[in-house]
């Protein structure tokens, strides 16, 4: 046994703690739900996980598919047999599909690009007539021929870089690393900068030889393995580009996609390392800075190239059907309250991993609810257990849903706890933060399968020995809560939570389950049994965590939202706020020291004196006085409300009941964030140039990052008002 594991397998036994229960959150009495829980728990089966992740990856099952309709209709049988109320509501949503692609280069090399992965023996689905080519969704068509420039990982950061050598890509076509940001960012930030095409690679050094042995060796990408995805410009709006906020139903307005303001305007291609490799090789001009360099075996160049390339690309922009599987089980005393839980279904080829690893858990908890119903529980409230189609392309299926249903759900979703992939590992949860109270209690009850502490002894263990410093290993250490995340996007959470204020949770294992295979022909059942979760372990896991935090939400005599943990949370937003204001005022104020005393000039190479540069603007005084103040009285409030639950009977708890799980709305804008209406969360949002990742309190961080102190004062005073909205509805109460 390594070292590393031998320490890290101390700590979980030093750490393990009894688990043994005062009574749950929101429970007057918990003997029920944990008898209840037990009989849950104990008709979960791996063996069944294993098997419907086989078959729901056998065949390719993209949107609008053939595939896709027998995944569908497979989820909807098990639903059914099960015992719940199920249906299937189309909708109709544009999907582009490739027609031509073609990728050159000719002059001092000469190369034409396979764009294709090779079928291996070792993977039996990696070579059916149906799966969808390699390709970015949402890519504008386009026939374009120029220089090729090398742009790093296709940041902001990497542009400022090219501008110190003098490189400019107007006109040009960029080729960028997958990795450090969401896909869709590299041909954003190319498109504002001139670029006419943009290519995108997995560089071997981050997913592939240099990370691991390559498929099917090993988990990681081999030289001809290409991740598909959308590049959708999602932190606009997602779902179906053409009906922005109207449900794409049969009928429907629609704008043309050429006029979508979340679609791009260059054509956009991925492609293997393989492929890549003869264009970065031809590539001259300046060596690339040392930490932009890859683990291809030549010196890598910025550009531009030596020779020229060609970039064409043609789509069938169709209409196709999105097929949303969603089954009911009525609520016994509370009928008209609404706890939803989703997975998508979609995947670009076979999806074992993504997503049909976190279905086949979902349909875990469905089965094992209904032998709870067979045994003679039922829910107090409604439960609503969701299968998203086209949540690849830009999360299409739950879009349309939500925007189908928005009243409805404003009225009565309680909470939405979604999933997507799964695999071996530790716990990752994130979502609203009056939550977090909840996902530490199930966390503690949840054994891991691998470790036998429970999930949160082992998430734990993990940051204590990762931390980075021996104050970040205690703190980790000495924790009692688990660190719930916030939420960005990138899955079928962002319209229930961002665009209506339904209070969210999104919740997986990983982190032992690393591998290249995502997006591509080798998300097989071959390749997930091998690498990923080799006995469905945790597919069980996930079933448990989730499926608690379904029963007590739905049988919970006082719903579990605890806002005194969000008034904790948002003002660590505020400080990390204020401290960043402080830190680019002393930096404006050391530059600006150096400028005036020419110490760049003193600086410079006895050859060639540098250009003084420019005076950095001073930061001016932000008052954060308005959200202060506003935190203040969610404090008071939130203590009030808890406080006041404690002391409740059942009838006065369920008057609370009725009207806490809305709380969260009085969070939301009316406006919407600045450039980006759709997204109407004061304090979540994926970041404009982030993608994926999450911008917390993102009107005021995003206008401080970008040094627009006018707005950075009328996004704090929108903040403000929310966070005042938030306490009056919670003193109502």
């Amino acid at each position: 046994m390594k070292k590393q594991s031998i320490i890290f397998s101390l700590l979980c036994l030093i750490i393990t703690t009894t688990n043994a229960q005062k009574n749950l959150l929101g429970f007057k009495s918990s003997e029920k739900e944990i008898k209840n829980e037990q009989a849950f728990d104990a008709q979960l089966s791996a063996k069944r996980v294993g098997e419907n992740i086989k078959l729901l990856s056998s065949v390719p099952h993209h949107v609008g598919s053939v595939g896709g309709k027998m995944v569908a209709s497979e989820i909807a049988k098990v639903f059914k047999e099960a015992g719940w109320d199920t249906k299937i509501e189309t909708y109709q949503l544009m999907f582009p599909t490739p027609l031509t692609r073609t990728l050159e280069i000719s002059g001092a090399t000469n190369y034409k690009a396979k764009l294709k992965e090779t079928p291996l023996k070792e993977d039996a689905t990696s070579n059916q007539v149906d799966q969808l080519p390699t390709y970015n969704c949402w890519s504008a068509d386009g026939d374009v021929t120029a220089n090729l420039v090398f742009v790093n990982y296709g940041l902001p950061e990497d542009y400022e870089t090219l501008a110190k050598y003098g490189i400019d890509v107007k006109g040009k076509i960029v080729i960028a690393k997958y990795g450090r940001s969401w896909r869709g960012i590299k041909p954003k930030v190319a498109q504002e900068h001139g670029a006419i095409g943009c290519l995108i690679y997995s560089d071997p050094a981050d997913d592939g030889y240099g990370a691991g042995d390559a498929y099917p060796i090993g988990a990681f990408k081999n030289d001809q393995t290409v991740q598909r995805g959308s590049i959708m410009d999602m932190v606009i709006y997602p779902g179906d580009p053409t009906t922005p906020n109207i449900a794409s139903l049969e009928g429907a307005p629609r704008v043309d996609h050429h006029d979508a303001k979340n679609l791009l305007k260059i054509p956009v291609l991925p492609i293997s390392y393989g492929d890549a490799s003869p264009l970065l090789k031809d590539m001259a001009g300046p060596v690339a800075p040392r930490e932009w360099g890859g683990g291809l075996p030549f010196t890598y160049h910025i550009g531009p190239s030596s020779s020229m390339v060609h970039l064409k690309l043609a789509f069938d922009w169709k209409i196709r059907p999105g097929l949303d599987v969603i089954a009911t089980i009525k609520g016994s005393e509370f009928p008209d309250q609404w706890v939803i839980r989703g997975n998508h279904h979609d995947g670009w080829v076979n999806g074992a991993a993504d997503p049909i690893s976190g279905m086949a858990a979902e349909l875990e908890e469905a089965i094992a609810i209904g032998g709870l119903l067979k045994q003679g529980w039922k829910p107090k409230r409604t439960l609503v257990y969701c299968a998203w189609d086209a949540e690849e392309p830009g999360l299409m299926g739950s879009t349309e849903w939500v925007e189908n249903h928005a009243a409805e759900l404003q009225a009565k979703a309680v909470a939405y706890i979604n999933s997507d992939g799964n695999g071996r590992g530790f716990l990752g949860a994130e979502g609203s933060h009056a939550f977090a109270p909840l996902i530490t209690e199930i966390s503690k009850t949840v054994i891991d399968p691998q470790t036998g502490v429970s999930v949160f002894e082992r998430s734990k263990a993990s940051r204590a020995t990762t931390a980075a410093t021996p104050s970040a290993k205690k703190e980790a250490f000495e924790s009692t809560e688990y660190p719930l995340g916030a939420m960005g996007s990138g899955s079928d959470y962002s319209s229930f939570i961002q665009h209506l204020g339904v209070p969210s949770l999104n919740i997986g294992y990983g982190g032992e389950d690393e591998g290249g295979e995502y997006h591509s022909i080798y998300d097989s059942y071959d390749m997930y049994k091998r690498f990923k979760d080799p006995t469905f372990a945790y597919g069980v896991t996930l079933a448990q965590t989730t499926g608690r935090v379904v029963m007590r939400l739905a049988d919970a005599d006082a719903l579990q939202f605890d806002f005194t943990e969000l008034h904790k949370t948002v003002k660590g937003y505020i400080n990390e706020l204020m401290n960043n204001v402080n830190q680019l005022r002393e930096k404006a104020s050391v530059e600006n020291e150096l400028i005036n005393n020419k110490a760049y000039v003193y600086a410079a190479d006895a050859k060639e004196k540098l250009k003084t540069p420019e005076l950095l603007a001073e930061v001016p005084y932000i008052d954060f006085t308005p959200v202060l103040n506003a935190l203040a009285k969610l404090e008071k409030a939130a203590n009030h409300l808890e406080a006041s639950k404690k002391a409740a009977d059942l009838n006065k708890l369920a008057t609370i009941n009725a009207k806490i799980y809305s709380a969260e709305q009085q969070l939301l804008t009316t406006a919407g964030l600045p450039r980006r209406p759709w997204f109407k969360h004061s304090l979540y949002a994926p970041g404009f140039y982030t993608g994926y990742g999450v911008k917390t309190v993102p009107g005021v961080r995003e206008a401080i990052e970008q040094k627009n102190w006018a707005e950075t004062n009328e996004q704090m005073a929108e903040v403000a008002k929310a966070i005042d909205r938030l306490s009056v509805y919670l003193e109502a109460l």
